[in-house]
């Protein structure tokens, strides 16, 4: 507690390898609060230098903290195939408005399906904003656990994805929606 008896912030971060490559996963006393990509170290830096200056506290790297043992454990067995559901609390906090109206909405599209960016837009009641939802996928804080890998576009395409299209088809392909690469 600081000194008015409040709770500082504390936000704790580890960088689990993963079969896209190493994801940096941030906590706080309320859940899981950010997933990053390719999280080498300049990535690593810049992300932890966003998170300090939009959560007011500066991240500590504790990979056996409590705040986060649970989802190094769940993100791991998601890879391993052994889960298909994330059932973590997550702090919402980096999202607000629209877009975290649609990323809730994303939590109940299920493991091996997919959904389109107006579909979605329509299920927010918002039909004709299937932009607005793709501004949403970019700005989402939490991928993978919260799976803006499952939009794609009503042609068939896969649309875009923050950490690459080939991240995009591994994610697709590990739930069965896509074959596995050939290589």
């Amino acid at each position: 507690m600081d000194s008015h008896g409040q709770y500082e912030q504390q936000v704790v971060w580890a960088v689990v390898g993963t079969g896209i490559g190493p994801l940096l996963l941030a906590a706080t006393r309320e859940g899981l609060v950010n997933v990053v990509f390719h999280a080498d170290e300049a990535v690593r830096e810049r992300a932890l230098d966003r998170l300090a200056d939009r959560l007011g506290a500066e991240p500590v790297e504790s990979p056996g903290s409590p705040l986060l043992s649970e989802a190094i454990h769940q993100v791991g067995d998601y890879f391993a195939g052994e889960r298909r559901d994330f059932e973590l609390p997550l702090d919402w906090s980096l999202i607000s408005g629209f877009n975290r109206q649609v990323l809730r909405e994303l939590t109940t599209v299920p493991y091996g399906a997919v959904v389109g960016y107006g579909d979605l837009a329509k299920r927010v009641g918002q039909p004709g904003a299937a932009q607005a939802v793709g501004a949403a996928m970019g700005s989402n804080p939490l991928p993978v656990v919260v799976p803006c890998h499952r939009v794609v576009e009503r042609d068939g395409g896969i649309g875009g994805f923050g950490g690459g299209l080939e991240a995009k088809r591994r994610l697709l392909a590990l739930e069965g929606v896509l074959p596995e690469p050939l290589f």
